[in-house]
């Protein structure tokens, strides 16, 4: 499990998380809603250390970082080998391989071998239903053939948690739903995930847990089914404001 105390984040005099706590449990999905600028991004992106916060503390079962104290290299690689994030933008390297894409960060970081690190990108590959592109380059390939491809990448690095932030935000509603289904799929062979979105029926579907957050606050931390179908007053306005379509799971 991964466990956040008392964590505040500052830009300049805002504070945009305000002495947050939450925990993420192992093998389950949370996914984190909220309006723009509520501090979701900045809440997974803490995880992972691309965001530093001023204080609190974060925990895995057999490690804790005080943010407020200095960090070393050392903790810091801890960290961040728990964890893969994947972003919006695919942010594949233009001028490798899709192979070479997921297998440089392994072989480089884990000293993982050429043999090893293929092997497991070919298998990665086949999840995704793109097994046949590995030999082509970025800009062969549609967004959402390049997002899955990025999963895939994150998933090469054997995490214990994969972080994604706003994952599908970029893609037209069919690439998006390409990206859905595997991740979906990665939900029931129970792979811990943390999932910013603004898809409501995607969260619907496959979390596990809904963390909800407004101005640096969570004001909901539960079940899907408390969410969705006894939500307070303010959750009831977020979801009516989505979109028409989507207000619909409140009836």
């Amino acid at each position: 499990m991964i466990s956040l105390k008392n964590i505040v984040k500052k830009y300049d005099d805002k504070e945009v998380l305000k002495n947050l706590s939450v925990d993420f449990p192992d093998g389950k999905t949370t996914v984190i809603l909220g309006p723009s600028g509520s501090g979701k991004s900045t809440l997974l992106r803490s995880l992972d250390l691309l965001v530093r916060p001023e204080s609190g503390t974060l925990s895995f079962s057999d490690l804790t970082l005080d943010y407020a104290e200095p960090l070393t290299k050392k903790k810091s690689f801890e960290v961040r080998k728990k964890t893969s994030m994947v972003f919006q933008n695919w942010n594949l390297f233009p001028n490798l391989t899709v192979l070479q894409n997921i297998t440089t960060a392994p072989e480089t970081v884990l000293k993982a071998s050429k043999k090893e690190t293929e092997d497991h990108a070919r298998k990665l590959l086949s999840q995704v239903g793109l097994t046949e592109y590995a030999d082509r380059y970025p800009s062969q390939l549609s967004g959402g053939q390049q997002q899955r491809i990025s999963i895939c990448r994150a998933l090469a690095m054997n995490p214990e948690y994969v972080l994604l932030d706003e994952p599908t935000s970029a893609l037209d509603p069919e690439l998006e739903t390409q990206v859905l289904l595997i991740l979906e799929e990665l939900s029931k062979l129970k792979q811990s995930m943390i999932i910013v979105t603004h898809n409501m029926q995607f969260a619907r579907s496959v979390a596990d847990k809904i963390v909800f957050v407004e101005n640096g606050d969570i004001l909901f931390d539960g079940t899907p089914d408390d969410f969705f179908n006894h939500p307070t007053t303010r959750i009831k306005d977020f979801l009516s404001g989505i979109t028409f379509d989507d207000s619909k799971i409140m009836k």
